[in-house]
């Protein structure tokens, strides 16, 4: 993302240079495709959001509006801050992450210059501990002594089998010597590294696998070793794990993927199928049992291709079976191949950002995918951006939850996009139903789901109204559409003759009016004309209104779609401040109880 505070000229060549769009400061950048009014608000939110930043402002304001929420360098994003006029370009977050090639990439074409400071880049033109693809550092712990060791001016020694591959290393300015004490080992065996030694491996192997349904997790990661121990090849050599997408719901296969932190690659069983002719062990068993002769031999070579070769034909323990195979990497990428995909069934709150959970926000970012009623996925604002949007209009909901959860069978990874909390009169009970009653196609029914806390419209319409759940409550939605008006009647009566608070969802429609009527007259011959009620409208958007009367002035014009009505109990009452304001608060219950102890429980 460009973001910008004036409509600084060097705008439209770094628009051009990178296809980025451009996020300006309101009345000030006037061409800008997304405008912001808070600064700090916005760039902290675009951080957070894990987007790569280009500021065109003055470092040190970048510096002091992202202090608050910078983490650690590993995890930060690339932010370069940009001179107005082009002349310098400054990595200044990220610089291992791209944001040092990005400033030289961006200094050339704006004829500025990059101000690296990263004092590997600048000194060697590289970085030890962030090799290229398909290169992996397995112990970078050490790289931080190394890297020291030759800013001093110690010269390195480059060994181990694959050092004839390492170019990335010798096209930088390190000093090398045969019998250097600084080594950097380039290999794919399984060995412990000496002192001021750093090893490398390439990942370009591939680990098929195959089990029963329910195979523990430790059979399986034991059967993995016994492959990797069989061809001496370390772990940090594979490139992915692989399996038929049948296995895309097995809980040891996608715990191993997780713990050794790899990709899981699911092929079809047509797929694997097409390599019987390279298999050393064909099953006519595997075949009766899933369709194809070979589960773990066909995964791995169907990861490497034609061009990729089996280095560890099929071993087997009690329920697993695993093979090796070694390809080119950009073969390994390009296999026709999918994840397992994710649904992330995520509540947004009211639609305030500073409401939207750090979790809920991480889910969007992950999504490649966004499935919501559209006012949701516009309230997204930026974090939309890069992703593809299937809007649905309101209603439709299992439409709109059975498209994200074949999306997610397609091996996409899918955020089903819910307003105030996903749990709560929202589509995660509907996913759960659909997968229940069976009518999903076989991949929609074996994607990941994970369901994610939002901040209820129950919640925010008492967080500002003030503490009125401090007791008992319950919620119920007046709405028939889905329960029938006599159960809905049943339940409003035991919860007047409980006491308890109650929050109405779904309070009035266009069509239906005299549910709440209803419920306000059963409510005032229990708890009297007083009780507190309170009206929470548009919570925490545009037109938020909040209101308290009392319950036998309750209007069901004064109510609409957008309302939260929260009806107090019989011990529920209304405080003012010595600024005016009213607040409902319901106590929590002592009045009947041995006062002495209060304090310790508070």
């Amino acid at each position: 993302m460009i973001v910008a505070l004036t409509d600084a000229p060097v705008l439209s060549a770094l628009r051009e240079a990178t296809g980025a769009r451009v996020h300006g400061l309101e009345g000030r950048v006037s061409n800008a495709d997304v405008s912001f009014s808070q600064t700090k608000q916005h760039l902290q939110h675009l951080f957070r959001d894990g987007h790569c930043i280009i500021a065109v402002m003055a470092t040190g304001a970048v510096v002091r509006l992202l202090a608050p929420v910078i983490g650690e360098k590993q995890t930060d994003p690339p932010v370069i801050a940009v001179a107005e006029d082009g002349s310098s370009v400054v990595p200044l977050l990220g610089g291992h992450h791209g944001a040092n090639q990005m400033a030289r990439v961006l200094a050339e074409k704006l004829n500025g210059h990059a101000a690296i400071t990263t004092a590997g880049d600048l000194r060697f033109g590289l970085a030890l501990d962030c090799p290229p693809k398909p290169w992996v550092l397995s112990n970078p712990e050490q790289a931080k002594d190394v890297m020291a060791a030759c800013l001093a001016g110690q010269a390195v020694s480059v060994d181990g089998e694959l050092a004839m591959d390492a170019d990335w290393v010798r096209e930088g300015d390190l000093t090398f010597s045969d019998n250097a004490p600084v080594r950097l080992t380039f290999d794919k065996r399984a060995f412990e590294a000496m002192p001021h030694q750093l090893i490398y491996r390439r990942a370009d192997h591939v680990l098929g696998l195959g089990c029963e349904r329910g195979a523990p997790l430790d059979q399986v990661r034991s059967l993995a070793l016994d492959a990797l121990e069989q061809a001496n090849l370390h772990r940090d050599a594979l490139a992915c794990l692989a399996t038929i997408d049948l296995k895309a719901d097995e809980a040891a296969l996608n715990d191993l993927a997780v713990e050794w932190n790899l990709p899981l690659k699911l092929f079809s069983v047509e797929r694997l199928e097409q390599e019987t002719p390279r298999l050393v062990h064909p099953s006519d068993v595997v075949f009766a049992e899933v369709g194809c002769h070979g589960v773990s031999e066909g995964a791995a070579l169907a990861s490497v291709g034609q061009g990729g070769e089996l280095i560890l034909p099929k071993i087997k323990s009690a329920r697993a079976t695993a093979a090796l195979a070694r390809g080119n990497v950009m073969d390994i990428e390009q296999a026709e191949a999918r994840s397992r995909g994710k649904l992330f069934v995520v509540g947004i709150g009211p639609g305030k950002d500073d409401w939207r959970s750090p979790e809920v926000t991480s889910m969007v970012s992950q999504a490649t995918d966004l499935v919501a009623y559209s006012l949701y996925l516009d309230l997204l604002g930026p974090l939309t951006e890069g992703k593809t949007r299937h809007d649905f209009d309101l209603g439709a909901e299992e439409d709109r939850v059975r498209h994200a959860m074949e999306l997610a069978g397609q091996g996409k990874d899918v955020a089903l996009v819910c307003s105030g909390d996903a749990g709560i009169y929202a589509m995660a009970t509907l996913v759960f139903e659909l997968m229940d009653d069976g009518d999903l196609s076989d991949a929609a029914n074996r994607i990941e789901v994970q369901v994610s806390p939002g901040i209820s419209a129950l919640q925010a319409a008492a967080a500002r109204a003030g503490a009125p759940l401090g007791h008992d409550f319950c919620t119920i939605s007046l709405s028939d559409l889905l329960t029938p008006w006599e159960m809905i009647q049943k339940r409003v009566r035991a919860a007047a003759d409980g006491d308890f608070v109650i929050a109405f969802y779904n309070p009035v429609s266009r069509r239906r009016r005299t549910q709440l009527a209803w419920a306000r007259d059963v409510l005032l011959e229990q708890r009297g004309h007083h009780a507190p009620v309170v009206l929470a409208t548009n919570l925490g958007r545009e037109g938020e209104l909040v209101r308290i009367v009392p319950l036998g002035e309750l209007l069901v014009d004064d109510v609409d779609m957008l309302t939260v009505v929260i009806v107090g109990s019989s011990d529920s009452r209304v405080v003012k401040t010595g600024d005016g304001k009213s607040y409902v608060y319901t106590p929590r219950g002592y009045a009947a109880k041995d006062t002495s102890r209060i304090g310790n429980a508070a």
